[in-house]
C-alpha cells in the first residue's frame, strides 16, 4: 500500500494560446466586415403640419404611382414600368432644371419597391427637393 501523499499542485491553464485565437478572430472579423453603405438615398423627410401647403407658384414635377406599380409623370402615363423609361421621362420634362420640386404620389396599395425606384431615379438625376405627397386622415 502506498501511503505517500501526493503533492496538491493546482493545474495551470495557459491562456496564451486562447488569447492568440481570440485576437486572430477579432482581426478576421474586422477585415471581413464592410462598413460602407453601397447605395444610399439621402432624403430630407417632410414634417406633417396642417398649416403648411405646397407652393403652387413654381413649376413642379409630379410622379404618380398606381396600385399596380404603373408610373405617370405630370399626368402622362409611361409605356412601361422600366427604370430607364421613368428616367428618360423625368429628364425630358425637367431638362436641366434640377431645382424643381419633385412630388411622388403613390397609391396606398402600391408596392414599396415602385416608390423606392422613383425616389432612387429622382435622386440619381440630381433633384434635391423630393417630397412624398400624403393626405390628412379624417380622424386627425
Amino acid at each position: 500500500m502506498n501511503l505517500r501523499r501526493r503533492s496538491n499542485d493546482e493545474p495551470e491553464v495557459n491562456l496564451t494560446s486562447l488569447i492568440d485565437v481570440v485576437l486572430l478572430l477579432l482581426v478576421f472579423f474586422m477585415v471581413s466586415t464592410s462598413f460602407v453603405r453601397e447605395a444610399e438615398i439621402s432624403l430630407r423627410l417632410p414634417e406633417a403640419n396642417a398649416e403648411l401647403r405646397p407652393q403652387s407658384d413654381g413649376e413642379v414635377l409630379e410622379i404618380t404611382i398606381s396600385q399596380t406599380g404603373s408610373y405617370a409623370v405630370n399626368g402622362r402615363p409611361l409605356v412601361n414600368n422600366e427604370r430607364s423609361t421613368l428616367r428618360a421621362a423625368i429628364e425630358r420634362l425637367a431638362g436641366a432644371d434640377l431645382d424643381l420640386a419633385v412630388f411622388i404620389r403613390a397609391d396606398a396599395e402600391a408596392q414599396h419597391q415602385a416608390v423606392v425606384t422613383a425616389l432612387d431615379v429622382a435622386g440619381q438625376i440630381g433633384f434635391v427637393e423630393i417630397n412624398i405627397a400624403t393626405v390628412s386622415s379624417p380622424d386627425g
